[in-house]
């Protein structure tokens, strides 16, 4: 059986590109998670509006619903961001 092998530049040129792609990755993705917390944030800060003006039981109980969802996807998305190691200084000035 014949094994090809990459010629080494190759494998240098591989070695070179796959942590630059990684961390360029990591950033997009840390970025976009940045997006989603201040998006999300303002969710939830709008459904608590929602709540202090609703006035009808129906209204109410939307209310309450989508103040428990809002803030359940802050806190997810918080413990995301926990995970990957995103400070609070990286969520208040957009750094990723």
């Amino acid at each position: 059986m014949l094994l090809l092998q990459k010629p080494e530049w190759l494998n240098r040129w591989i070695r070179k590109k796959k942590p630059d792609e990684l961390s360029e990755s990591i950033r997009r993705d840390r970025y976009l998670l940045l997006e989603e917390i201040h998006k999300a944030h303002m969710e939830w800060t709008t459904a608590q509006h929602r709540f202090d003006y609703a006035v009808e039981k129906e209204q109410i109980d939307y209310a309450v619903y989508a103040l428990e969802a809002a803030e359940k996807r802050f806190e997810m998305l918080l413990k995301q961001a926990k995970e990957m190691n995103v400070t609070a200084r990286d969520i208040c000035f957009g750094q990723a």
